[in-house]
């Protein structure tokens, strides 16, 4: 699943893993996506934003984990921020890696199929 609140964003990424033969669920922002997450669909990644409107991607990882057929899923943090204060703050959140915007078709591949093991 991918969240974020660019749809340019949304159509890169989700193109890049449908190539790479994966299936893509999108949320346009942190509630969209907990509805999904809600509703019983299975999700075996996600990779979300950190700055979107209402809830940002920190509190909106805090809020997966809360669920619990979702305590364990990898989860990848998408930004354009580099700051090791908000990397530390998403990995106690929950988050499993850190991806620094724009990320690169073989990096975000690479990446995903490190915390998918």
């Amino acid at each position: 699943m991918l969240v974020d609140d660019s749809a340019t964003l949304l159509l890169s990424v989700s193109t890049i893993l449908t190539k790479a033969g994966y299936q893509v669920e999108k949320a346009s922002n942190a509630q969209e996506g907990l509805r999904k997450l809600g509703s019983g669909i299975k999700v075996d990644l996600l990779i979300t934003d950190l700055n979107m409107p209402g809830l940002n991607g920190i509190e909106f990882i805090r809020e997966v984990r809360k669920l619990p057929q979702y305590r364990f899923m990898p989860i990848l943090f998408q930004t354009t921020e580099s700051q090791q204060a908000k990397r530390l703050e998403a990995k106690a959140a929950g988050a499993s890696g850190w991806l620094v915007k724009p990320v690169a078709a073989a990096d975000l591949i690479n990446t995903i199929k490190l915390v998918m093991r």
